[in-house]
């Protein structure tokens, strides 16, 4: 009985991810290459901290995106692995990495952006891109370390009810995985989502302070402020926390009580995967906080905008 509801829940998940992730390899695709060529044709003259990490974050964005007619070809063919071991553990380890590439690049927006709004004069003498260009290095050093762990756990696994190979995160076959891999998980939410969404919130509380009672702030740095943390709420709400909170569920569920393991809370867990790879379409809204070019490709100058461009003449 099970079983027959397992298949049921599949079948959810194979009509609904193809498409997700159709229209999700088109927008992070066309996004993501859109704003990488402003930072190269655009901001040459202008690659102050913020771009250097804008730009970090999207060369992951389009890294990933690159992998998703994989997943499309393997829900569009019912949960069947054509690609082999190997890619199946590159595809997995590339989704970790981009997830927390993603999350821990925009803790440093943020947090700069915090440096920057309240101690103007330091950063403007002490923070320089090469400043960023180091942190860039670091967070992609530790995200690379602790997603390492994927390619013991991620495997191909052979379903016995439809003899199809699928592609897991690991295999139950593999019993002894079944811990160790949910404690994994766990350190990867809290350290990985769970400390940077709180430094995060942090960094706004006190960004939103300085802008609240700062006169000084023009129109149009508030609402650079103001783009930039809807947009990373809006990530934050719709992306990161859902596929953390229903995975954790759903592997606790899976190793502690596996009769409440039911359809609802796997559909749960389906669709928090579809939404954490939105990441990667909602980012170009994000850059438009953090370098003009692409403010202005997307939304036109603003008056602030052509006084500069006069004072620059």
């Amino acid at each position: 009985m099970m079983k027959s509801n397992f298949s049921e829940c599949e079948q959810f998940q194979m009509k609904m991810l193809p498409a997700v992730y159709g229209v999700e390899f088109v927008v992070a695709l066309v996004g993501n290459m859109f704003a990488l060529w402003l930072l190269v044709m655009r901001e040459r003259s202008n690659w102050h901290t913020g771009v250097v990490l804008s730009c970090n974050l999207a060369i992951s964005d389009l890294l990933y995106s690159l992998t998703l007619p994989l997943l499309i070809v393997y829900y569009s063919l019912g949960k069947h692995w054509i690609f082999g071991d190997a890619v199946c553990k590159i595809e997995r380890f590339l989704f970790t990495c981009n997830l927390y590439v993603s999350i821990f690049f925009i803790m440093a927006i943020s947090v700069n952006r915090c440096v920057a709004l309240r101690y103007p004069f330091f950063t403007r003498s002490h923070v320089k891109p090469a400043h960023a260009k180091a942190v860039s290095v670091i967070i992609w050093i530790v995200v690379g370390v602790v997603s390492c762990p994927v390619f013991r756990y991620a495997s191909v696994c052979l379903n016995e009810d439809n003899n199809k190979t699928q592609c897991v995160s690991y295999c139950d076959k593999v019993p002894q995985y079944e811990k160790p891999h949910y404690t994994y998980k766990l350190f990867l939410a809290v350290f990985g989502c769970l400390v940077p969404f709180l430094v995060t919130l942090c960094s706004y509380c006190a960004v939103i302070s300085v802008v609240w009672v700062n006169t000084t702030i023009t129109t149009l740095e508030k609402r650079k402020v103001a783009l930039l943390v809807t947009s990373v709420l809006v990530l934050y709400a719709i992306s990161f926390i859902p596929y953390h909170v229903s995975q954790i569920y759903h592997l606790y569920l899976r190793i502690n009580d596996p009769k409440k393991s039911v359809c609802w809370v796997y559909n749960m867990y389906q669709v928090s995967k579809g939404l954490a790879t939105l990441n990667m379409c909602i980012h170009p809204i994000l850059y438009m906080a953090v370098f003009d070019s692409i403010r202005v490709a997307c939304c036109g100058r603003s008056s602030e905008d052509r006084v500069r461009v006069v004072l620059r003449k």
